[in-house]
Protein backbone atom coordinates (compact mmCIF):
# COMPACT_ATOMS: atom_id res chain seq x y z
CA UNK A 1 0.00 0.00 0.00
CA UNK A 2 2.62 2.21 0.73
CA UNK A 3 4.30 1.76 -2.81
CA UNK A 4 1.24 2.70 -4.15
CA UNK A 5 1.23 5.82 -2.32
CA UNK A 6 -1.47 5.10 0.25
CA UNK A 7 -0.84 5.61 4.40
CA UNK A 8 -1.23 2.88 6.52
CA UNK A 9 -1.27 4.13 10.37
CA UNK A 10 -0.04 1.91 12.91
CA UNK A 11 -3.23 1.03 14.70
CA UNK A 12 -4.70 0.17 11.29
CA UNK A 13 -1.19 -2.25 10.57
CA UNK A 14 -1.96 -3.50 14.09
CA UNK A 15 -5.67 -4.40 13.77
CA UNK A 16 -5.09 -5.84 9.98
CA UNK A 17 -1.72 -7.76 11.25
CA UNK A 18 -3.44 -9.66 14.13
CA UNK A 19 -6.73 -10.69 11.75
CA UNK A 20 -4.18 -12.42 9.70
CA UNK A 21 -2.76 -14.18 12.23
CA UNK A 22 1.05 -12.25 11.69
CA UNK A 23 1.40 -10.67 15.31
CA UNK A 24 2.77 -14.24 16.19
CA UNK A 25 6.22 -13.70 18.20
CA UNK A 26 8.86 -16.36 18.61
CA UNK A 27 9.26 -16.73 21.79
CA UNK A 28 11.83 -19.17 23.15
CA UNK A 29 11.73 -21.84 25.45
CA UNK A 30 12.00 -20.80 29.24
CA UNK A 31 14.54 -23.51 29.54
CA UNK A 32 16.68 -22.15 27.53
CA UNK A 33 16.72 -18.35 27.94
CA UNK A 34 20.10 -19.30 31.06
CA UNK A 35 21.24 -21.64 28.87
CA UNK A 36 22.02 -19.08 25.79
CA UNK A 37 23.65 -16.70 27.93
CA UNK A 38 25.61 -19.64 29.62
CA UNK A 39 29.03 -18.22 30.79
CA UNK A 40 32.24 -20.01 29.72
CA UNK A 41 33.60 -22.15 32.68
CA UNK A 42 37.12 -22.44 34.05
CA UNK A 43 39.16 -25.88 32.78
CA UNK A 44 40.37 -28.33 35.51
CA UNK A 45 43.37 -26.80 37.49
CA UNK A 46 44.03 -30.42 39.05
CA UNK A 47 42.77 -33.71 38.90
CA UNK A 48 39.54 -34.45 40.64
CA UNK A 49 38.19 -30.85 40.30
CA UNK A 50 36.06 -31.50 37.09
CA UNK A 51 34.11 -34.16 36.07
CA UNK A 52 32.21 -34.67 33.03
CA UNK A 53 29.62 -37.44 32.53
CA UNK A 54 27.38 -38.41 29.55
CA UNK A 55 25.33 -41.67 27.97
CA UNK A 56 26.69 -42.97 24.72
CA UNK A 57 24.44 -45.57 23.22
CA UNK A 58 25.58 -48.94 22.17
CA UNK A 59 24.13 -52.44 20.67
CA UNK A 60 24.30 -55.91 21.40
CA UNK A 61 24.54 -58.64 18.90
CA UNK A 62 21.17 -59.53 18.42
CA UNK A 63 19.97 -55.61 17.79
CA UNK A 64 19.24 -54.86 21.25
CA UNK A 65 20.23 -51.33 22.17
CA UNK A 66 21.96 -50.41 25.60
CA UNK A 67 23.33 -47.59 27.02
CA UNK A 68 26.74 -46.74 28.55
CA UNK A 69 27.16 -44.06 30.98
CA UNK A 70 30.79 -42.41 31.38
CA UNK A 71 32.33 -40.55 34.13
CA UNK A 72 36.14 -38.77 32.96
CA UNK A 73 38.14 -36.55 35.20
CA UNK A 74 38.62 -33.46 32.76
CA UNK A 75 42.63 -32.99 33.97
CA UNK A 76 44.24 -35.91 33.95
CA UNK A 77 41.72 -37.90 31.28
CA UNK A 78 41.07 -40.50 33.48
CA UNK A 79 38.03 -42.68 33.05
CA UNK A 80 36.73 -43.34 36.48
CA UNK A 81 33.82 -45.45 35.60
CA UNK A 82 31.86 -47.10 32.71
CA UNK A 83 27.75 -47.94 33.70
CA UNK A 84 26.46 -50.63 30.92
CA UNK A 85 22.83 -51.51 31.21
CA UNK A 86 19.14 -51.27 28.83
CA UNK A 87 18.57 -48.02 30.08
CA UNK A 88 19.94 -45.63 33.00
CA UNK A 89 17.93 -43.80 35.06
CA UNK A 90 18.92 -40.13 37.59
CA UNK A 91 18.79 -43.37 40.35
CA UNK A 92 22.20 -45.18 38.35
CA UNK A 93 23.99 -41.85 37.85
CA UNK A 94 23.88 -41.28 41.61
CA UNK A 95 25.00 -44.75 42.38
CA UNK A 96 27.95 -44.53 40.21
CA UNK A 97 29.03 -41.21 41.34
CA UNK A 98 28.42 -41.98 44.84
CA UNK A 99 30.47 -44.94 44.52
CA UNK A 100 33.69 -42.94 42.73
CA UNK A 101 33.05 -40.45 44.92
CA UNK A 102 33.64 -42.59 48.52
CA UNK A 103 36.84 -43.46 46.35
CA UNK A 104 38.20 -40.10 45.04
CA UNK A 105 36.16 -37.65 46.82
CA UNK A 106 33.22 -35.32 45.36
CA UNK A 107 34.16 -33.14 42.14
CA UNK A 108 33.92 -29.48 42.31
CA UNK A 109 31.99 -29.36 39.17
CA UNK A 110 30.52 -31.69 36.97
CA UNK A 111 29.86 -30.99 33.01
CA UNK A 112 26.82 -32.67 31.52
CA UNK A 113 23.99 -32.40 29.42
CA UNK A 114 20.28 -32.08 29.13
CA UNK A 115 19.59 -35.44 29.08
CA UNK A 116 17.00 -37.13 31.10
CA UNK A 117 19.33 -39.16 33.24
CA UNK A 118 21.40 -35.51 34.62
CA UNK A 119 17.68 -33.04 35.11
CA UNK A 120 16.53 -35.68 37.32
CA UNK A 121 15.22 -34.51 41.10
CA UNK A 122 18.14 -37.36 42.46
CA UNK A 123 20.94 -35.84 41.07
CA UNK A 124 20.60 -32.43 41.60
CA UNK A 125 19.65 -33.30 45.60
CA UNK A 126 22.93 -35.24 45.23
CA UNK A 127 24.83 -32.44 43.94
CA UNK A 128 23.46 -30.22 46.66
CA UNK A 129 24.24 -32.19 49.46
CA UNK A 130 28.10 -32.66 48.03
CA UNK A 131 28.44 -28.94 47.11
CA UNK A 132 29.12 -30.21 43.56
CA UNK A 133 27.59 -27.63 40.52
CA UNK A 134 26.07 -29.55 37.56
CA UNK A 135 27.42 -27.35 34.53
CA UNK A 136 24.85 -28.18 32.22
CA UNK A 137 25.54 -27.76 28.46
CA UNK A 138 23.52 -25.25 26.30
CA UNK A 139 21.19 -27.52 24.32
CA UNK A 140 22.21 -28.52 21.29
CA UNK A 141 25.90 -27.57 21.92
CA UNK A 142 28.31 -30.81 22.43
CA UNK A 143 31.29 -28.41 21.95
CA UNK A 144 30.56 -27.01 25.66
CA UNK A 145 32.20 -30.64 27.14
CA UNK A 146 34.91 -31.30 24.37
CA UNK A 147 36.83 -33.42 26.86
CA UNK A 148 33.43 -36.02 26.46
CA UNK A 149 33.74 -35.36 22.66
CA UNK A 150 37.33 -36.66 22.95
CA UNK A 151 36.51 -39.45 25.04
CA UNK A 152 33.70 -41.22 23.24
CA UNK A 153 35.60 -40.92 20.09
CA UNK A 154 38.16 -43.11 21.36
CA UNK A 155 35.51 -45.32 23.06
CA UNK A 156 33.86 -45.98 19.84
CA UNK A 157 36.43 -46.38 17.76
CA UNK A 158 38.87 -48.71 20.28
CA UNK A 159 35.82 -50.64 21.87
CA UNK A 160 32.03 -50.49 20.60
CA UNK A 161 32.67 -50.74 16.68
CA UNK A 162 35.24 -53.54 17.21
CA UNK A 163 33.86 -55.62 19.96
CA UNK A 164 31.14 -58.40 19.44
CA UNK A 165 28.43 -58.11 22.71
CA UNK A 166 26.69 -61.23 23.20
CA UNK A 167 24.87 -59.77 26.49
CA UNK A 168 24.84 -56.80 29.05
CA UNK A 169 26.58 -58.33 30.74
CA UNK A 170 29.56 -59.52 28.06
CA UNK A 171 29.45 -55.87 27.61
CA UNK A 172 30.31 -54.63 30.47
CA UNK A 173 33.22 -57.30 31.11
CA UNK A 174 34.85 -56.28 27.73
CA UNK A 175 34.24 -52.24 28.28
CA UNK A 176 35.46 -52.88 31.84
CA UNK A 177 38.80 -54.40 30.21
CA UNK A 178 39.02 -51.84 27.26
CA UNK A 179 38.63 -49.18 30.34
CA UNK A 180 41.76 -50.48 32.37
CA UNK A 181 43.68 -50.97 29.13
CA UNK A 182 42.89 -47.01 28.00
CA UNK A 183 43.54 -45.75 31.95
CA UNK A 184 47.06 -47.75 31.99
CA UNK A 185 48.00 -48.54 28.89
CA UNK A 186 47.19 -45.76 25.97
CA UNK A 187 49.46 -43.16 26.45
CA UNK A 188 48.13 -39.15 25.09
CA UNK A 189 49.94 -36.32 23.31
CA UNK A 190 47.68 -33.93 25.81
CA UNK A 191 49.42 -35.60 28.76
CA UNK A 192 52.66 -35.71 27.36
CA UNK A 193 52.51 -38.66 25.69
CA UNK A 194 51.47 -40.50 29.17
CA UNK A 195 48.89 -43.01 30.05
CA UNK A 196 46.05 -41.44 32.60
CA UNK A 197 46.76 -43.17 35.13
CA UNK A 198 50.77 -42.51 34.97
CA UNK A 199 49.74 -38.52 34.23
CA UNK A 200 47.54 -38.78 37.52
CA UNK A 201 50.39 -40.08 40.02
CA UNK A 202 53.01 -37.65 38.39
CA UNK A 203 50.56 -35.06 38.95
CA UNK A 204 49.91 -36.22 42.85
CA UNK A 205 53.84 -36.40 43.35
CA UNK A 206 54.06 -32.54 42.43
CA UNK A 207 51.14 -31.78 44.58
CA UNK A 208 52.46 -33.65 47.59
CA UNK A 209 53.84 -31.54 50.42
CA UNK A 210 57.55 -31.33 50.86
CA UNK A 211 58.47 -32.16 54.56
CA UNK A 212 60.85 -30.48 56.66
CA UNK A 213 64.55 -29.97 55.50
CA UNK A 214 66.70 -32.71 57.58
Amino acid sequence: MAREGGHLGHKRRYRLSTQTGLNLRMKRPRRHISAAHRAAQPGAAQQGEVWAMDVIAAQLYDGRRSRALTVVDVFTRECLAILVDQRLTGADVVGTVRQISELRGSPDRIGVDNGSEFISKVLDLWAHQCGVTLDCSRPGTPTDHPSTLSFHGRFRDECLNIHWFLSLDDAAEKIETWRGDYNHLRPHSSLEHLAPSAYRARSASTLRPQGPPT
